[in-house]
C-alpha cells in the first residue's frame, strides 16, 4: 500500500533546526526524522512513498540521491568516473518527490499526491514530524470494515508540564511527563480513498480546518483510538525528548 508523506512545511516553531532544512531532515538519533517515519512504515511491509515537498525540497531530494551510497562501500575509480557499491544494508523503498510548492497547505498538498497515491485505491498518510507505535495493520483493517473516505488516528499525548496530585496543600504524587488523561487530537496516521480529493478545494486549503470540518459532517471521518505511544517534533523541547527516548527505549523502533 502506498503511504503519503508531508514534508513541505516551514517549521517554524522549531527554528533553531530548521533554517537551512525542512522539519522532516531534523535528526533523531544521528537520522532524520523522515527515516525513522519510512522505518516505521515499512517494517508494515509498506515501502511504496510518495513525499510532498515545499521547503527546502532540495535538501530531502539529495539525501535520498545520496543515501544508497552513503549506506554503502564503495569502490572509487577515479580515472574512469565509476563508483562501484559493495554492499551494506540499503532499504527497499520506491520514493516519489512531489513539489507541492513552498506556500501551499496541508490539503493542497495532499490533493497533489492523490494522483500518485490513490491509483490502487487506498492509500495511507501521515505528517513528516511524529512518530508512534500505532498498529498500522489494525488501523489499516478497521478502516476497511467501515467503508468512509478518511480514518485518522485518534492519540492522548504527553503533557507538557509536570502533573501534580494534591492532599491539602502536600503534594501527593508527582508525574513529570504523563500521558494526557482527557482529549483526543488528531495524531495524524491517516488511511485514505482517492474520494479525499472532492473535499479539498485547492492548494490553499488547510486539510485540518474545513475538509475534515466538511468529512465529519457527512459521516466520512472515523477514529481509530490509539492508548500506546505518540510524540510529534514540533519544538526544541520535543527534539531533545524524541533523542531521550531514542537513547533508552524508543517505542517507535520495531524493526
Amino acid at each position: 500500500m502506498k503511504v503519503g508523506i508531508l514534508a513541505g512545511g516551514l517549521g517554524t516553531r522549531l527554528a533553531e533546526e530548521t533554517e537551512l532544512r525542512p522539519k522532516p531532515m531534523v535528526e533523531i538519533g544521528g537520522k532524520p526524522i523522515l527515516w525513522h517515519i519510512m522505518k516505521y512504515y515499512a517494517s508494515f511491509g509498506h515501502t511504496d512513498f510518495g513525499i510532498a515537498l515545499g521547503y527546502r525540497g532540495d535538501v530531502i531530494k539529495r539525501w535520498l540521491l545520496e543515501y544508497a551510497s552513503l549506506a554503502s562501500d564503495l569502490t572509487v575509480d577515479l580515472g574512469r568516473g565509476e563508483v562501484r557499491r559493495l554492499g551494506g544494508t540499503v532499504e527497499d523503498w520506491s520514493v516519489t518527490l512531489v513539489d507541492t510548492g513552498l506556500p501551499t497547505a496541508t490539503g493542497g498538498r495532499i490533493k497533489r499526491l492523490v494522483p500518485f497515491l490513490g491509483t490502487d485505491g487506498t492509500f495511507m498518510l501521515t505528517w513528516g514530524d511524529g512518530v508512534s507505535d500505532v498498529d498500522l495493520d489494525a488501523l489499516l483493517a478497521f478502516h476497511r470494515s467501515h467503508g468512509r473516505l478518511v480514518t485518522l488516528t485518534a492519540a492522548r499525548p504527553p503533557a507538557r508540564f509536570g502533573h501534580l496530585e494534591f492532599d491539602g496543600d502536600r503534594v501527593a504524587e508527582f508525574s513529570e511527563k504523563p500521558q494526557t488523561g482527557e482529549g483526543w487530537i488528531n495524531g495524524a496516521f491517516f488511511v485514505m480513498e482517492p474520494g479525499v480529493a472532492d473535499y479539498i478545494d485547492g492548494d490553499d486549503t488547510q486539510f485540518e480546518l474545513e475538509p475534515l470540518i466538511r468529512l465529519a459532517k457527512d459521516g466520512e471521518l472515523m477514529a481509530y483510538r490509539h492508548y500506546g505511544f505518540w510524540q510529534c517534533m514540533d519544538t526544541i523541547r520535543d527534539r531533545k525528548r524524541l533523542e531521550a527516548l531514542w537513547a533508552d527505549q524508543p517505542l517507535w523502533k520495531v524493526w
